[in-house]
């Protein structure tokens, strides 16, 4: 494990030494590539050889999970109990939170999870704090809240504790594949795309950095660097976050100026609150309904009125047959077709196959064999 540790700080030292230019983009290319690839060997390391260790386990409940991601004393546990008919303690001291708090907020027909995590401190992802088993939680939500405080809170800061831990945040899976072969061929790299950020030689060489030297690599997007190697790595996962500047109500022209110039240089989805007086949480919630990117739809019995009173919420892309599985295998089993009125069909009442997506407010028939 020394000698893997000295090996990412000498490289992580050449990286930070090195000025990014034409010259030196393929050497930052491999330098990235061997840096992420000793990171995560080090982290399978120290994971085979850890037997104990604070660890959180929360079952998920609900249309969605959201998680509260923020520096001790920032306020999260108080939009908790604002947002949702939880209690979760609340103190002017550090870690007041010792587990995680689950609380339920319905809107608009969805039932949401938030969870109130302990507040974590720079180097959390590093384990510093509890803060691995912390960012570990929020790593299996759907949504996370950056909280942060006008006065002493560093956006720049959590977001780097988050992508310290692989968290992607408001990113997305690269269109790459990459298809590792046994026997010799060497590497075929094909593009479907002009590739702006990076060439075939970076690309093989990268690949190759990771102990790939026969197989195909698909790239079907106009990706960096970056990209290729989050694909190579695999442990990532991309969450869509909003950041929340609490206790607005302290905020100085100064320490305006500030946030928003940090949030400008992440281009993100932001809102001023205050949990203690009342201020935007509505507005919030309406936020985290859209990030969560909700539909509703209404189902129709064969030969019956839809029930419009009672809407079904599922994620924007779900299909007929992922419908199918939230409602119940059985469904899957006996599925015949769907029929669908609404914005996602050609025509009212259309016949539709599994393959279908639906659109907000559709309403849909499932027939089966047992229904006809």
């Amino acid at each position: 494990m020394a000698k893997i540790d000295d090996d990412i700080k000498r490289i992580d030292d050449e990286l930070k030494k090195t000025i990014y230019n034409k010259k030196t983009q393929h050497h930052i290319g491999k330098l990235k590539a061997k840096l992420a690839f000793l990171k995560m060997e080090a982290e399978r390391r120290r994971s085979s050889h850890s037997s104990s260790g604070l660890r959180y386990a929360v079952k998920k409940s609900g249309n969605g999970t959201v998680a509260l991601l923020g520096f001790p004393s920032v306020g999260k546990s108080t939009i908790l109990n604002k947002l949702t008919n939880a209690f979760s303690e609340i103190g002017a001291y550090d870690f007041t939170t010792i587990t995680i708090v689950p609380g339920s907020m319905s809107y608009k027909g969805a039932n949401i999870q938030i969870l109130d995590m302990p507040g974590i401190i720079e180097g959390a992802s590093d384990g510093r704090g509890r803060g691995k088993a912390v960012i570990s939680v929020a790593r299996t939500s759907d949504l996370i809240l950056l909280i942060v405080d006008p006065v002493k809170s560093s956006i720049s800061a959590l977001i780097k504790e988050a992508e310290s831990a692989n968290i992607k945040l408001n990113g997305y899976k690269p269109n790459i594949v990459i298809t590792p072969k046994t026997k010799g061929g060497g590497l075929k790299i094909v593009s479907t795309v002009k590739l702006t950020h990076i060439d075939e030689q970076l690309i093989g060489e990268v690949v190759r950095e990771w102990g790939i030297v026969n197989g195909e690599v698909i790239i079907r997007e106009d990706v960096t660097v970056d990209q290729l190697i989050d694909v190579l790595s695999g442990n990532r996962v991309y969450i869509p976050a909003i950041v929340v500047v609490n206790k607005s109500d302290l905020l100085t022209e100064e320490n305006k100026g500030r946030i928003m110039k940090e949030i400008e240089k992440y281009n993100m989805s932001y809102i001023l609150t205050s949990a203690e007086t009342g201020h935007n949480m509505e507005y919030l919630k309406e936020l985290m309904y859209e990030k969560l990117n909700f539909i509703s739809i209404y189902l129709k019995p064969p030969g019956k009125e839809a029930d419009m009173m009672n809407p079904l919420i599922i994620k924007k892309g779900t299909t007929v047959r992922m419908l199918c599985e939230l409602i119940h295998k059985e469904f899957v089993k006996q599925f015949r077709y769907g029929q669908i009125w609404g914005k996602s069909a050609k025509f009212p009442g259309q016949i539709v196959g599994f393959e279908h997506v639906l659109y907000d407010k559709d309403v849909i028939t499932i027939h089966t064999k047992r229904t006809e």
